[in-house]
């Protein structure tokens, strides 16, 4: 007999658990299908893990340089089987947290994989593909996320050949590692494996690094990890992969040529693509185009009656905080409310590689691209007191504003835990704050955060701290 409810979320990732908690808040009797581990990706194998793994290499690197703050450490490691032991321990301790929320929200939660029989029926099935319950709903919210996307001409293997969850998990610290990808999963363990040792080829297909981001931030990040001693090639393109023996030899087409590199192992981070497959959407009447599901952005509704879907399975951006949020939208409306909307041009994009890359809004050649005309104000952290203080003056803050109305368009950082910034600009730009009045809104001294200040007075031409000449008034 089938078990029936108000709301089954379909995933337990930051999309899926949130939404099933909002609607037990709200007084829907829910459900969660997950077939591996709650919390998703996010919590169990990609962004808390991945950041416990980084802040243990932001650590060793401090020590590494501790001679410059006066300080003298002597016999000191990177003990890398611990470092991947405490990931997975911070990773564990999250993972419980959503159990306990669980349990907390009187949500039930059914173990196995979600495979729809039809629109208004879901089988969920053991391991073996055998079913061993029968869920009906007045609600479906499919929050199945992502995974990584595979290069036809490069199988991940799970040894030589390896996707982003195996790189968190190795049993062994690789001497060379060639990653094949600079978004932000790529210039992130690139960081990591980098500063505790391993030699590292990071090679882009783009003529930037991070290319989603403001050029600016991509050209600065190169600089930089060519400073760390990383081989950086960019505007290059993996040719073929082929195992040699206990590694492999990447052969890599370069704007010079031709060049071979050997290593341990390929790192692959070329990007995901939704988990549509083997979940009855077709049965259910789910349409699905190139890896994500089709949805109408404001209200999620599929093409299904009664089916919505939220996060990483509907397409960019891939953001932990973007589905969190769109899980609470849609929970919201199924209980009659009225939420604002998810504002699309809002959603802040953080890297946690050190130095960090926050950004919102358009970047430069965005806003020139869409007609505007430009103010662009710089101020680079080597002018920041707080910055020298702290040991970390490379990167900068970038902004960019309509010249006409003053509207904030953009704002780009790249620098010393500059993810702990970027809200000020959401909130800004949220509430359409115009660049005069971040400037009179005191700023504490000396902070990181003088910088968003003193770069939108740059664009205004009323900066004080870098010699620059006033701008001309329109």
């Amino acid at each position: 007999m089938a078990k029936e409810f108000d709301v089954c979320v379909i995933g337990t990732g930051p999309g899926g658990y949130v939404a099933a908690i909002r609607a037990s808040q709200l007084g829907f009797k829910t459900a969660v299908v997950e077939k591996r581990f709650l919390g998703g990706v996010c919590l169990n194998i990609g962004c808390i893990p991945t950041k416990a793994l980084l802040r243990s290499a932001e650590v060793f690197e401090s020590i590494s340089n501790a001679s410059d703050y006066g300080v003298d450490v002597k016999d000191f490691s990177a003990d890398f089987g611990k470092m991947i032991k405490r990931s997975r321990g911070v990773a564990d301790k999250m993972s419980k947290g959503v159990q306990f929320l669980m349990k907390a929200n009187k949500i039930e939660v059914l173990n196995g994989t979600g495979v729809f029989k039809s629109s208004k029926e879901l089988a969920v099935n053991d391991d073996e593909g055998k079913e061993v319950e029968t869920v009906k709903a007045k609600h479906f919210i499919i929050a199945t996320g992502a995974r990584p996307r595979e290069l036809p001409n490069l199988k991940i293997d799970g040894k030589m050949i390896i996707d982003s969850e195996k790189a968190m998990q190795l049993e062994k610290q690789p001497k060379k590692m060639v990653i094949i990808g600079a978004g932000a999963i790529g210039v992130e363990f690139a960081y990591f494996y980098n500063s505790i040792g391993t030699e590292v080829t990071l090679v882009e297909v783009q003529k930037n690094l991070v290319p989603v981001e403001d050029q600016d931030i991509g050209k600065e990040l190169a600089k930089i990890y060519k400073k760390k001693g990383m081989n950086i090639l960019t505007d290059s393109s993996v040719e073929k992969v082929e195992k040699k023996g206990k590694g492999v030899k990447v052969t890599i087409k370069t704007k010079k040529g031709e060049e071979v590199v050997e290593a341990d192992v390929v790192l692959s981070a070329v990007g995901v693509t939704g988990n549509v497959e083997n979940i009855g959407l077709d049965k259910a009447g789910v349409k699905h185009e190139k890896g994500a599901i089709k949805v109408d952005k404001k209200t999620y509704k599929t093409d299904a009656d009664g089916i919505y879907a939220i996060g990483d399975v509907i397409g960019a951006p891939w953001l932990a905080h973007k589905a969190s949020h769109e899980a609470v939208v849609l929970a919201e409306q199924l209980a009659g409310e009225n939420p604002h909307p998810v504002n699309y041009d809002n959603i802040p994009g953080c890297t946690y590689c050190e130095p960090q890359i926050a950004s919102v809004g358009l970047t430069e050649k965005q806003a020139k691209d869409e007609g505007y005309d430009v103010m662009v104000g710089k101020f680079p952290f080597s002018a920041s007191g707080k910055a020298a203080g702290l040991g970390h003056e490379e990167g900068f803050v970038k902004v960019v504003f309509d010249a006409k109305y003053g509207e904030w368009l953009g704002c780009h950082m790249i620098g010393s835990h500059v993810t702990e910034l970027i809200a000020e600009a959401v909130v800004a730009r949220d509430l359409e704050t115009t660049g005069h009045e971040i400037i009179s809104a005191v700023h504490p001294h000396p902070t990181m955060s003088e910088a968003v200040m003193e770069a939108v007075a740059e664009a205004y031409g009323e900066g004080v701290h870098l010699g620059s000449k006033p701008k001309k008034k329109k």
